[in-house]
């Protein structure tokens, strides 16, 4: 808590002596997987482009603890202008060798979201030593589920209850081995995948986690903590100079998502949400889906996407932006993330 104190002195300290926003209620967080050039295209970024990366992190924005900044957000403090959060899924050996180095020179805090059973198990995961050593110099550590698997897929004729039952007991297995090699009792849990339900997310929810996923946007108090959008910076979203965009990009404070769950059939359906803000123009808020921009209806605060064609099997996502009225160069961004199984219910990679 005093460090936060400390950041939020900051950032009174800043506005007083600018006109500009200099605090705001607003973060954005990075997803990566693997740093490296022999790694699959879709998860990886080369050690070069990380080192881009990062060197332009560390001349541009505050890099902070993702525990700092949820604890803020969640308390309703006002954080540093431009301040960012970097994360990395699935505990790969190759963070170490080759983005912690980066890390380290640029003294960058950072968190990787591990499955704590695979852990001295596989060659290509972290081992236990590895992440102390890595604790060490700016690193934490959270929950990424005991094992890395769909946590939609079921067992043949398993209940609901079962179901959500032993998702959430591997969930609380993995929790307790991060604490018991690591002392970790942060309770922040990433969606393999970033395929989650609304009874997970409830669930979570009653046990204190805090839930990150895969889907696109900044991040606000107004947040759905139950799943946090991260933004992708490996693969097609590597490209800095597209990236530059989303690191500047402000959490849309968007109401009455419908339909609000993830989990559709996939035939054409509408989807509406709200948005009431002073610095967003309506007529401005564009909507995109696998890249094509969507024809939208807007009656005032009400945004409407009618969708004339089948949603795809899998994971997919709409992305909605639109421009700051006093910061024209920033985006407000907003992202809702479908999963749909195939016919015989199997969810892909």
């Amino acid at each position: 808590m005093d460090r936060i104190i400390f950041y939020v002195l900051i950032c009174l300290g800043l506005c007083i002596s600018s006109s500009k926003v200099l605090a705001r209620d607003n973060a954005v967080i990075l997803l990566y997987h693997h740093v490296s050039e022999s790694t699959p295209a879709s998860t990886s970024v080369s050690p070069d482009t990380f080192e881009q990366h990062m060197a332009y992190l560390a001349d541009n924005y505050t890099v902070l603890p993702l525990k700092d900044i949820v604890t803020a957000l969640k308390d309703k403090q006002p954080l540093p202008n431009k301040v960012i959060a970097i994360t990395f899924d699935d505990g790969f050996k190759n963070i170490y060798q080759n983005g912690h180095p980066v890390l380290t020179k640029y003294k960058l805090p950072y968190t990787v979201f591990i499955n704590p059973d695979l852990v001295d198990k596989v060659n290509y995961h972290l081992s236990w030593d590895d992440m102390r050593a890595m604790a060490e110099q700016g690193a934490s550590f959270a929950n990424h589920n005991l094992r890395h698997e769909h946590l939609l897929s079921r067992q043949p004729n398993e209940s609901d209850d079962a179901w959500l039952t032993r998702r959430i007991s591997d969930i609380q297995a993995a929790e307790q081995l991060l604490e018991d090699n690591l002392g970790v009792k942060d309770k922040f849990f990433a969606y393999p995948y970033g395929e989650y339900s609304p009874e997970l997310q409830a669930r979570l929810t009653e046990l204190g986690y805090v839930g990150f996923a895969q889907y696109s946007g900044a991040i606000a108090s107004f947040s759905d903590f139950s799943a946090l959008p991260r933004f992708p910076s490996a693969g097609i979203y590597a490209n800095l100079d597209r990236l530059k965009v989303k690191m500047a990009s402000l959490a849309m404070p968007v109401q009455n998502p419908f339909p609000d769950t993830p989990l559709v059939k996939g035939d054409p359906f509408t989807f509406e949400f709200s948005v009431q803000s002073d610095d967003i123009n309506n007529n401005q808020i564009a909507c995109y889906f696998q890249g094509d921009r969507q024809k939208i209806t807007i009656n005032d605060e009400l945004i409407r996407v009618d969708f004339k064609q089948n949603l795809p099997v899998g994971r997919s996502r709409i992305n909605c932006t639109a421009p700051s009225k006093r910061e024209p160069s920033r985006y407000y961004w907003y992202s809702k993330p479908w999963f749909i199984p195939t016919e015989n219910g199997d969810w892909p990679d």
